[in-house]
């Protein structure tokens, strides 16, 4: 059985669009893309290399792969490399192949064909940026763990994380650090049903 791992950079107010610079995703007038770059240090680069540093494939909306496939193909570093090598699984109606080694298009079912995916052999998959994909992993109870990257900013609106659809679901904390900058990374695993009670 592969894991499901959503790698999230995400505000205090849950927001998770366009992380990574003014022009990444611009879609409902959203002006603030590259708000993690300014808390973004050396501590934060080596727990990335870290969580990318361990085998993976990938999963991923078509936005992001369109995104990643503009850049990463270009960059052999510590990060470009597993990237590059990984297999790419990409959620698309209107994409079917792409230059990029190693992707594999999904349309229809997307979700039984993640369950499918999961039920196989192979590395974990992780999940990076796909905000709209990510809501169908959420709606289909597919998803593992958090891996989120927890900003000291708020936004007010944008993409969120836990925009809607996600199954009620406990989880524990497994890990916890905290970057000069402020960014908590917190990873979570799940941890059955929701318990209720009273004071």
């Amino acid at each position: 059985m592969r894991k499901i791992i959503v790698l999230s950079f995400i505000t205090l107010d849950g927001i998770m669009q366009a992380p990574g610079g003014p022009t990444e995703d611009t879609s409902g007038g959203f002006r603030f893309g590259g708000w993690t770059v300014p808390y973004f240090d050396a501590f934060s680069g080596e727990i990335m290399a870290e969580q990318m540093g361990r085998p993976f494939d990938l999963l991923l909306g078509r936005k992001t792969f369109e995104i990643f496939a503009g850049y990463w193909p270009d960059h052999d570093n510590d990060i470009g490399r597993p990237i590059n090598s990984a297999t790419k699984y990409v959620a698309s109606n209107t994409v079917e192949s792409h230059s990029w080694n190693k992707s594999v298009f999904m349309k229809g079912d997307v979700a039984g064909q993640i369950r499918t995916l999961k039920e196989g052999e192979g590395p974990e998959l992780q999940v990076y940026g796909s905000g709209d994909f990510i809501q169908t992993l959420l709606a289909n109870d597919l998803v593992d763990e958090f891996w989120l990257k927890i900003f000291p900013v708020t936004l007010g609106g944008g993409k969120r994380l836990f925009a809607e659809g996600a199954m009620p679901q406990a989880f524990k904390l497994t890990e916890s650090k905290t970057s000069p900058s402020g960014v908590i990374f917190a990873n979570y695993t799940r941890a059955g049903d929701v318990e209720t009670g009273s004071f």
